[in-house]
């Protein structure tokens, strides 16, 4: 078993090493929605999703917030 650890040890760190970076990754997203912030940009009059996921955003003319749910 020592023998198959020390052939793969590279495999072994990059793989932990990605699993790191991909776990910080969702981390921050899951946080940054707690906190109400979302990573659109905020332009809803540009989004096909207008006013989906901000929910004072202002809709485009002829529609309202609650028509898009």
């Amino acid at each position: 078993m020592f023998a198959w650890l020390a052939a793969n040890l590279i495999n072994i760190a990059l793989c932990l090493a990605l699993a790191a970076v991909v776990f910080l990754i969702v981390r921050a997203m899951v946080r940054d929605r707690r906190a109400g912030r979302s990573p659109c940009g905020g332009k809803c009059a540009d989004c096909a999703m207008c006013g989906g996921c901000h929910a004072g955003a202002a809709a485009p003319k002829g529609t309202s917030n609650s028509q898009l749910s």
